[in-house]
């Protein structure tokens, strides 16, 4: 009887070691959150270009020359490198880039940045960054204006323009974009609509 009760209790012992191992399997959730930032024609057109990125929060009184160093390479965000994906040939920065999805890393100055759009993709920050796999790079300016807390990424439209927004603390830096065929998306997207409503 006394075996009996000393086989059951190893048992349970080891399926309890065994679930607490498999538990163990799940990463813990990240602190830093990751979000995704989308640029469409109108509210209803598919995406025309998708970011991915973690978005750090502000815990210095300064980031950039601080926090984030000035003229070395950042990620552009927090743990995984930051993706861009463009769903149509777009022209960054002024120069043309086929769509397609690339990894964007940055060189903050103090007044000016260079940006960079890498197809080496699924990288870990910035540690894995090679020159040979640069795509575009580019020269903006940075500006001031109101502190954010938080690292995020927009798009906005000025003066018929597009622009890829960068921000953090009380740093702006505005990509420019075009689009090679801009209202293409939302034209094709109307006409399957129009083409769609006649056959119903």
């Amino acid at each position: 009887m006394k075996k009996s009760n000393l086989t059951v209790v190893v048992a349970c012992m080891i399926m309890l070691f065994t679930s607490s191992i498999k538990a163990q399997n799940f990463i813990k959730l990240d602190e830093i959150p990751h979000d995704i930032s989308y640029y469409r024609e109108s509210m209803v057109t598919p995406p025309v270009v998708k970011v991915l990125y973690g978005r750090p929060s502000k815990k210095e009184a300064k980031v950039f020359g601080n926090t984030v160093a000035y003229n070395e390479i950042w990620r552009t965000g927090a743990n995984e490198a930051t993706e861009v994906r463009f769903y149509q040939d777009i022209v960054f920065g002024g120069v043309k880039v086929a769509a397609g999805t690339y990894v964007l890393y940055t060189i903050p100055g103090e007044k000016e940045w260079e940006i960079i759009l890498s197809s080496n993709l699924d990288v870990l920050g910035a540690f894995q960054y090679d020159p040979v796999f640069d795509v575009a790079r580019v020269k903006v300016n940075s500006s001031k204006a109101e502190e954010l807390e938080v690292f995020s990424i927009s798009f906005r439209e000025h003066k018929d323009a597009l622009q890829m927004i960068l921000g953090w603390d009380t740093t702006r830096v505005k990509i420019p974009l075009e689009l090679e065929k801009k209202g293409t998306v939302a034209s094709k997207y109307n006409n399957d609509k129009s083409q769609l409503t006649e056959q119903i």
